[in-house]
């Protein structure tokens, strides 16, 4: 399924949802993961209500998740590595399903390609 969002600027934004995302691996668990979801984009909808220190905007100007220098969501608590503002999280981090197709995806994707410097540990 494709969607198409607008930015403030006026740009169109599409995305697309995957026919098997509603398929979850219970063997994948967040607790054996480094928080792969947390370098992912979040766009932000008008009603989450995040922090603003923890807000920023993409080159459309659409409102998201602040990212540290390190690439890594603002929000990330690295000691722990959770989300820092998890009561206040942002709509798409509640909706993105652990072990969901996308999920094991991105998982994958960073197991064989570390993103931009960001350290992988595999467990």
């Amino acid at each position: 399924m494709n969607a198409r969002i607008k930015s403030p600027a006026g740009t169109a934004v599409s995305y697309a949802s995957r026919p098997d995302d509603h398929v979850v691996d219970r063997t994948v668990s967040c607790s054996r993961c480094d928080a792969v979801c947390c370098r992912l984009t979040v766009v932000l909808l008008p009603a989450d209500d995040v922090p603003a220190q923890f807000v920023g905007h993409d080159e459309r100007g659409l409102r998201v998740m602040a990212r540290g220098a390190d690439g890594w969501c603002s929000a990330l608590d690295h000691e722990r590595m959770c989300c820092g503002i998890y009561e206040q999280r942002p709509s798409i981090c509640r909706k993105f399903a652990m072990g969901s197709a996308y999920c094991r995806d991105e998982r994958a994707k960073y197991m064989f390609e570390p993103a931009k410097g960001i350290p992988l540990r595999v467990i």
